[in-house]
C-alpha cells in the first residue's frame, strides 16, 4: 500500500481531505495527524473523547528508548475511527510548542508508517499541515520534513481559485528540489484538487506545471462535519465527497505503483518484530464510529 503525505500552501483544507480518504478507503487506512501547528481532529471531529494522554507528542520519549519502543507506543496511541477498527488515527499534537521535541523522531516515525503501508497493508495518510519553507527548503521544525522525504506520493492541496494557485507556484520549484535532493525525487509531488473554483484539473496541471493526481468536490458542510464535528450532515454517508474520495483513494494507489516501476523504487523498510502483531491485538476504548 502507499504512504501519502498532503500539505497545503494555506487553508486548503488538508485535513478534511486527509479524513474523507482515510474514512474512505476500500482498506485498512490510517491517518497520522502530523501537522506541526497542531492537529485538530481531536477537538474536532472526535468531539474531545479522545485526551490528551494519546497522541504523537508521546511517540518522542518513545523514540528515544529504540525502535521496538517506539513501535509498542505508536500502536498504543492509535485510536478507532470506526467500531471494527479498520480505520485508525494517530491524534496531533495538542501545544505546537511540542513540535520541536519531534525533530528527531520524524525519521524513525516514516519507517513506522512504511512498514504500516508495506507489512501491515494500511493506505496510510499523513496530514502534514501547511508547508514551512526555509531558504528553499522544508523547515527543519515547523514541517515534518521526514516524514514528505520517504513519502510514496506528496499531493500539495490546492484550489481551483486564482488566489490557490498563486501561492502554489511559489513553492512548487522549492518542494520539487528538495524532494529531489532529501527525498525518493521530484517525481513524487503531485497536486490534489478540490473542485472550488474556475480551473479545472487540466487547467491547474498545466498552470503548476505538476500532475493533478485526484480531485474531489468542494463540499463545505461535509469537510465542515469532518473538521469541526458534530451532527454529520444529511447523506453523509453517500455524500459526493466520500465517493469521489473513494475512487481517489485507487487513483493515489495507482499513481504510486506507476512511479515505483518507472523509478524501480522500492524503499527498504526495516523490520520491526511484533508491530503488526501487536496492532492486531491493539483495542482502544471508547472508538467513535462515523458513517
Amino acid at each position: 500500500m502507499t504512504v501519502t503525505a498532503l500539505v497545503s500552501t494555506k487553508s486548503c483544507g488538508v485535513t478534511a481531505t486527509a479524513l474523507a480518504l482515510t474514512l474512505a478507503s476500500r482498506r485498512a487506512s490510517l491517518l497520522a495527524e502530523c501537522d506541526p501547528a497542531g492537529g485538530t481532529i481531536r477537538a474536532g471531529l472526535l468531539g474531545g473523547e479522545v485526551n490528551a494522554g494519546i497522541g504523537l507528542y508521546h511517540l518522542a520519549r518513545a523514540e528515544r528508548t529504540g525502535p521496538e519502543a517506539l513501535a509498542n507506543a505508536f500502536a498504543s496511541h492509535l485510536c478507532h475511527l470506526d467500531e471494527a477498527g479498520h480505520r485508525k488515527l494517530l491524534p496531533g499534537l495538542t501545544d505546537p510548542a511540542q513540535a520541536a521535541a519531534l525533530a528527531r523522531t520524524w525519521p524513525a516515525l516514516a519507517d513506522v508508517l512504511q512498514v504500516m503501508a508495506q507489512q501491515a497493508g494500511h493506505d496510510v495518510y499523513v496530514d502534514a499541515g501547511r508547508l514551512a519553507l526555509e531558504a528553499g527548503h522544508l523547515h527543519p521544525v515547523l514541517s515534518p520534513a521526514p516524514l514528505l522525504y520517504r513519502a510514496d506520493l506528496v499531493l500539495l492541496v490546492v484550489r481551483g481559485t486564482e488566489q490557490s494557485l498563486a501561492l502554489a507556484r511559489h513553492v512548487i520549484p522549492s518542494l520539487r528540489a528538495d524532494l529531489d535532493e532529501q527525498g525518493s525525487g521530484a517525481d513524487a509531488l503531485g497536486v490534489l484538487l478540490i473542485e472550488d473554483g474556475a480551473f479545472r484539473a487540466h487547467q491547474v496541471g498545466e498552470a503548476l506545471g505538476a500532475p493533478v493526481i485526484a480531485a474531489l468536490p468542494y463540499a463545505p458542510d461535509v469537510a465542515r462535519y469532518l473538521t469541526v464535528g458534530g451532527r454529520p450532515p444529511r447523506g453523509y454517508g453517500r455524500s459526493p465527497l466520500l465517493r469521489h474520495a473513494r475512487t481517489a483513494s485507487e487513483q493515489i494507489e495507482a499513481a504510486a505503483a506507476r512511479r515505483q516501476v518507472q523509478q524501480q523504487y522500492a524503499p527498504v523498510v526495516p523490520q520491526m518484530p511484533g508491530l503488526v502483531q501487536r496492532l492486531s491485538q491493539h483495542r482502544t476504548e471508547g472508538g467513535v464510529r462515523h458513517g
